[in-house]
């Protein structure tokens, strides 16, 4: 039957600089078969469907997927399924905060500044790696990094810090057939956090390691790093996708002990999908 669907560009504002994000409305009679065989269809780094939430706190729910599997959490699905959730009429509980139902739990969005962003979650593994995944992340980026650490907030990020922002730009990383690291770097812009970051991240795909053009979920891995390290910023900018020919912004300011991490969300096909 046919259902409503959409495809947004997440952490830009024009098509074609951020990264896609196909949506499919009202799917709650949608089993997940279904839904990961049109996610390979898609074949964008993910696809989300909207449903009803079971939590009475949430404003709807989502599923995530790859085309390869499902996630229970990732940042720009976040934010363009709820661009799309708003854009389809839906209504809040509390206005100007909109709560999202994943599976990681409630994630709350806001809208601020012609923007949307999201509360980072907490993450599910912190801390060093082990030795072997330390050797490992070294010959792949070609350098002892700066700093390597647990970033997991669901994808199961490996974080790691590069010296500057031209040698995260410069970076071709070295990854094996088959290798099942979800990895991502960071660099300064300058000597300061609020001088920004340059952002990569790189995850397995069907065919090897893929490089996604702008990532939530890391993107707030990357700032709960720098918050534990520095307490005294505000807010700076990250860029991403840049080695893709993209020009990706995301916006992060720290409040108190929340992250929320940001940007702006353009709308680029509406129309039915048959499924």
């Amino acid at each position: 039957m046919p259902h409503r669907f959409s495809q947004y560009d997440v952490f830009s504002t024009r098509t074609g600089d951020g990264n896609p994000l196909a949506v499919v409305h009202d799917a709650d009679d949608l089993d997940a078969a279904t839904m990961q065989r049109f996610a390979a269809w898609t074949n964008l780094s993910e696809t989300t469907f909207v449903l009803r939430p079971d939590d009475p706190g949430a404003d709807y729910r989502v599923r995530i997927f790859t085309p390869t599997t499902e996630l229970p959490f990732a940042g720009h699905p976040t934010l363009g399924s709820c661009r799309a959730w708003l854009d389809a009429g839906g209504e809040s509980q509390q206005a100007g905060t909109v709560v999202q139902e994943c599976g990681i739990g409630l994630v709350t969005v806001r809208a601020q500044d012609g923007a949307l962003s999201f509360a980072a979650p907490p993450l599910l593994r912190s801390g060093p790696v082990d030795d072997d995944l330390a050797t490992r992340v070294e010959q792949i980026v070609g350098r002892p990094p700066l700093s390597l650490q647990w970033g997991d907030n669901g994808p199961g990020w490996v974080v790691a810090e590069l010296p500057d922002a031209q040698a995260v730009r410069d970076l071709r990383p070295q990854f094996a057939p088959g290798e099942q690291i979800y990895l991502g770097v960071f660099g300064c812009q300058g000597q300061h956090v609020d001088d920004g970051y340059e952002v990569r991240a790189f995850f397995p795909g069907e065919h090897g390691i893929c490089e996604d053009p702008a990532t939530g979920s890391l993107n707030a891995s990357v700032a709960m790093i720098l918050a534990q390290r520095d307490q005294g910023w505000t807010r700076y900018t990250a860029r991403q996708g840049t080695a893709l020919g993209r020009d990706a912004r995301i916006d992060v300011r720290r409040e108190g002990d929340r992250l929320w991490v940001g940007g702006r969300v353009v709308a680029a096909v509406t129309g039915s999908v048959h499924l």
